[in-house]
Parts: structure tokens; C-alpha cells; sequence
């Protein structure tokens, strides 16, 4: 334990319900010094963060804060200490602009009047400290992800926090906007704020942080100078084991049988002239930085948004039928599903139960006359839950907030496999989930594949669609630029077809 810490945690351990979810958990963190804090979905770093936060109250051990005792027992006992939360999920309000989300729980007033030009000039230094060229009055749902991170932590700063906590602050922003976050950060660092960094990007951990903690069950099995653990030892560390290989073995073999077919899709502004075609047994890449309308062309493929020309036609009993003017409900049906980008917002019901989630898509399969056949249900749902190894201590009424990030995609992906589709549309599948996690959803998407269905996966991360795919399409500024075989997969190459230069996170 450091003698200059600003906080400091010892013997920290936690179970619910009888089972230990952290045990014995020690560490500090000191002004101007960056933890990276990483670890597998469900290894605790949540329920750490949330004793810190005052959101739940850990079983034993004790917290200190500037050398008194610290326990926490509400969120606003955190942020008086001078601790701020940035989460994964921000917390902004996009109707509103950026001054009034900054000073939403204290707006500067004299008697019940806002000083409004109070407001906004001190708006404007919170934003010139993180570099945000947007005026205060910019109504947030105009901003891009990287903005509104940056906007979340101005947001923090307002409150003049002594520790930054930030819980996977990348997964939304492109590689430009990282770069310019990582800025953002150093220059806080030196000016003595400490930070716990959260993320399962391990280069980047290993970049901005001077020292990383990695969590196991609840347990801390890895600690020390970032310096000292090679990304390697990093995943060995996390997952118990070492993972020699990042990909399972690509066992899948596409036939030249068509499932789905897009002829010349358009949409003012959004895509234009898109055509591709997904064959059985085959995944297919789809490259592009934010906003080059992978995502869009992704939603109207599926239904939820539509074209203002075009055809999108699928194989089904025998032949093509056209399913362009098809409502959602229409082309699952026919076979298709979507796994949205955002999970908690598209994807889940967080507040219902595992089972509800699993059963809500494919519930109409198990209905006979009106009566649902509970049993066979039960049984598919079991057989699905084992099929991507969800997590077997959950039980099926236990809410799926409750769930790590990693089990509630594993939820999501269940929920349509339960639908047993043939043309599966997965948007960023793997977002903000352990490298753990992560093989087990590429095996899974190798082993459909292998039964017969067709994939479309839409990824951030190149080597992620290179280690999967067997055709790799780029999209910049809503049109397809070009397409690679595996023969001929090469990252530079598809970043340059993406846009053809790329800043690289500096070190």
C-alpha cells in the first residue's frame, strides 16, 4: 500500500447470496497516477466500482480517502469525497443541450431565474479543458460519440473530482477520437488527477495507465507496473489459462446457395447503391469507421428503417422472395435476425428476467391454438443457454441487468437463436465484452455458420472481422469502396479502403 495514496482499499470482499463475488481485494491509487483495472465480464470489476460509488456496501475489509476512513453509502457521499464516475453507458440527455446536461443538478440561479450566460461561460472553460470545439447551446443528440464522452467528462470535471473512474470509454469512438481522449487524459494526469481506467482493450490499458491490477473471480491475480505484463501475460492472467489463440479455427465452408440478396440499395444521406449478397454457410465482414452507414444499412436490411429504392430479396422454400416493403415482424419470419449495437438500449428488457428476454423473440414457435407449451419452451431455452454457454449459476427469473456484459450479449444472441434464423445481422457483437467472451461468441458464429446460416458481422476492430470472415466488404460514406477474399485480407489495406489514412493511438 502506498503511503501518499489517495485511495486506498484493503481486504475489500463481497458475495450475494452466498456466493463470493470479491474476496480480499487490495489495492491504491495515488494523485496524477492512472490504474488500469482489467479482468473477464462477471470478474468483479462492477461490483468494486459500485462499493466505491456507494451503491452497495461491501461484507468486510475497509476504504480510506486521504488518510481517513471512507465508506460510502450513497452516490452523493462519492461525489462529495470527489470521486466521478464516467460509465459505458453515458448518462446524458440528448434533448437537452451541452450546458444544461453539465449543470443539470445545480444550474446556477438567482432567485428562479437561470443565470443562463453564467452558465454557458463556464460551460465553455469545462469544455476548452477536454478540447471540445461546440458551442454550450449544441443540443446533444447532434453530437458524435467521441463528444459525448468528452462532454461526459466535462461534466465530471464541473464537480472538481480528485479521481476519474472510467468504465470502457473507447468502445464507441473511432480511432481519431481516441486519440484525441487519450489527450484529454495525460493533461489531467498531469495536473494531479488520479484515475482508475476500465477496459478490455488491453493496448490501450498498457498506454495511458502507469500501473494495472487484473481481477479474477473476485480476486486480484495480477498487480504492478504496467511495464512489467506483456499483453499475453495480461490474458493469461484474466482467463486462467494461456489463450494461444485469439480465434477458434474457421471450420465453415460457403456454398454458392443464396440466402439474401440487396440489389441497389439507397437513402438520401445515408447509403447509397449498396448491393451484396450472403450465401449459406458464409460470413461476411463489414468494415467502415462510425458513421459509414454500416449500422443504417444494417436496419434497413432488417426492417427498421427504410429505402427510398432498392430490393432486398431472400432464398425460402425453393425461391427468391422480395422483402423489401416486409414489416420486421415479416422477415423474422422468413429468417432474419439483428443483434442491435447497443444491447441495453435495443436489445434487452434489463429490468425482466433471463427467461423473459430469451423467450419474447421466438414465443409465437411454441404456441399452439393459442397456448403456449411451456415445457418445450423450457426445454429449448435450457439446450439454447448451453449452446452459448451462459453463465450456469444465473437463474432463469434473476433480472438480466444483473448479468455481466458479457452474459447479456450471450442473452441477446440466445434470444434469436431460440428463433433458429438463417440470415443473422450481428452489429458489433463483441463490444465492451472479455477476450474470454469473445472466443466463445466467434466459436459460436463458426459453428451456425457450419449448420448452414448466413452471417453479416459489422465490427470496429479489423482483426476482429479478418479472424471470422470469409469476405470482408468496406463502407465510407454510405457506399461499399471495396471488398476483400480471406486470400487476400490485409489490415492496412481494408483501413486504407475505410479512409485512406488513419491516425494510430500514440504511445
Amino acid at each position: 500500500m502506498q503511503t501518499n495514496s489517495l485511495l486506498e482499499l484493503s481486504q475489500i470482499s463481497k458475495g450475494f447470496f452466498g456466493i463470493p463475488v470479491l474476496e480480499q481485494v487490495t489495492l491504491s491509487v495515488a494523485p496524477g497516477q492512472s490504474l488500469g483495472l482489467v479482468g473477464e465480464n462477471g470478474a468483479g470489476k462492477s461490483t468494486l466500482m459500485n462499493i466505491l460509488g456507494g451503491n452497495i456496501q461491501p461484507d468486510s475489509g475497509s476504504m480510506n480517502w486521504t488518510g481517513s476512513a471512507y465508506r460510502p453509502h450513497w452516490p452523493r457521499d462519492a461525489e462529495a469525497a470527489g470521486i466521478a464516475f464516467i460509465h459505458q453507458e453515458l448518462n446524458l440527455f440528448p434533448n437537452l443541450n451541452v450546458a444544461e446536461n453539465i449543470f443539470l443538478a445545480d444550474f446556477p440561479c438567482r432567485g428562479f431565474w437561470i443565470r443562463r450566460l453564467e452558465m454557458f461561460r463556464r460551460t465553455k472553460e469545462l469544455l476548452g479543458q477536454v478540447g471540445l470545439a461546440v458551442s454550450p447551446q449544441t443540443p446533444v443528440v447532434n453530437l458524435t460519440a467521441g463528444e459525448k464522452q468528452l462532454v461526459e467528462i466535462a461534466k465530471a470535471l464541473h464537480r472538481q473530482p480528485k479521481l476519474l473512474i472510467l468504465d470502457e470509454p473507447t468502445t464507441s469512438l473511432s480511432e481519431r477520437e481516441i486519440v484525441h481522449l487519450f489527450k484529454v487524459l495525460r493533461a489531467l494526469q498531469q495536473q494531479g488527477m488520479a484515475m482508475i481506467y476500465i477496459s478490455h482493450v488491453l493496448q490501450h490499458v498498457q498506454q495511458l495507465c502507469s500501473t494495472v491490477a487484473v481481477l479474477r473471480d473476485g480476486s486480484i491475480v495480477g498487480h504492478g507496473p504496467v511495464e512489467h505484463f506483456s499483453p499475453g501475460q495480461l490474458v493469461a492472467l484474466m482467463v486462467g489459462r494461456e489463450l494461444e489463440q485469439h480465434f477458434p479455427r474457421i471450420e465453415h465452408q460457403p456454398t454458392d446457395r443464396l440466402l439474401l440478396r440487396a440489389e441497389a440499395l439507397s437513402q438520401p444521406g445515408v447509403i447509397e447503391n449498396v448491393s451484396l449478397a450472403v450465401h449459406e454457410h458464409e460470413v461476411i465482414g463489414i468494415a467502415g469507421l462510425m458513421g459509414s452507414g454500416r449500422t443504417e444499412m444494417a436496419r434497413i436490411l432488417f426492417g427498421l428503417d427504410s429505402c427510398s429504392s432498392g430490393r432486398v430479396s431472400v432464398y425460402r422454400a425453393g425461391e427468391m422472395i422480395e422483402i423489401t416493403k416486409l414489416p420486421v415482424s415479416k422477415r423474422v419470419q422468413v429468417g432474419m435476425a439483428l443483434l442491435t449495437e447497443s444491447r441495453r438500449d435495443d436489445g434487452l428488457c434489463m429490468s425482466a428476467s433471463i427467461d423473459e428476454n430469451l423467450g419474447v423473440v421466438a414465443g409465437a414457435r411454441f404456441t399452439v391454438r393459442g397456448v403456449l407449451n411451456k415445457s418445450l419452451l423450457r426445454s429449448s431455452i435450457n439446450r439454447t443457454r448451453e449452446a452459448v454457454r451462459l453463465t450456469p449459476t444465473a437463474s432463469g427469473r434473476q433480472a438480466v441487468r444483473t448479468l455481466s456484459g458479457g452474459n447479456q450479449q450471450k442473452v441477446v444472441l440466445a434470444k434469436w437463436l431460440l428463433n433458429e434464423p438463417r440470415i443473422l445481422i450481428l452489429d458489433e457483437p463483441t463490444r465492451g465484452i472479455d477476450v474470454g467472451a469473445k472466443f466463445e461468441i466467434y466459436r459460436l458464429i463458426d459453428e451456425l455458420a457450419c449448420k448452414g446460416a448466413g452471417i453479416i458481422i459489422i465490427s470496429s476492430e479489423i482483426e476482429e472481422l479478418i479472424g471470422t470472415c470469409d469476405r470482408i466488404i468496406v463502407m465510407r460514406k454510405g457506399e461499399i469502396t471495396n471488398s476483400f477474399d480471406r486470400s487476400h485480407f490485409d489490415r492496412e489495406a481494408i483501413l486504407n479502403a475505410a479512409l485512406h489514412s488513419i491516425e494510430q493511438v500514440p504511445a
